[in-house]
């Protein structure tokens, strides 16, 4: 959705927002963990998904992404636990944050409380800042070096 549409499904809801993003290259198991854990935090899921220029920028590796912004929305769209996704390209999801005002901001163990972009937000509305912790053996970097040194030359 746009960021317009994303402002607008944010003013309808009634309960307590949820808002999390990500790069969400390859979905997989720490991704689920995250996703389930912010769910469950309150009445709706947002994610803010980077953008391939936004992911580029973050310095993940010439390779990086592997799936384009749109097949990675597509997929976070499809989850039980997403209720809405949008695009950012900036390089933090700060000014999406402050226009969707979540009630709670989560990310993953690999932050803390005050590392988080846009906790402050959240916090000056008596929102909370929720880290979850990393599901041990699951990364994108991982699944992606375990690939390339099975691949057959």
């Amino acid at each position: 959705m746009t960021w317009q549409e994303a402002a607008a499904w944010r003013a309808a809801q009634g309960g307590p927002v949820v808002f999390t993003n990500g790069v969400f290259d390859l979905l997989h198991p720490g991704h689920i963990d995250v996703l389930t854990g912010a769910r469950s935090a309150g009445a709706q899921l947002i994610v803010g998904v980077n953008s391939d220029a936004s992911v580029r920028r973050l310095g993940k590796g010439p390779e990086r992404p592997i799936r384009t912004e749109a097949e990675r929305a597509y997929v976070l769209a499809g989850l039980a636990a997403v209720d809405a996704v949008v695009v950012f390209d900036q390089d933090t999801p700060l000014e999406l944050v402050r226009l969707l005002q979540p009630d709670v901001i989560v990310k993953g163990g690999d932050y803390t409380p005050d590392s988080v972009v846009g906790a402050d937000v959240v916090r000056a509305r008596g929102g909370r800042v929720l880290i979850i912790p990393l599901t041990p053996g699951q990364s994108t970097t991982g699944i992606i070096a375990k690939l390339r040194s099975s691949r057959v030359e």
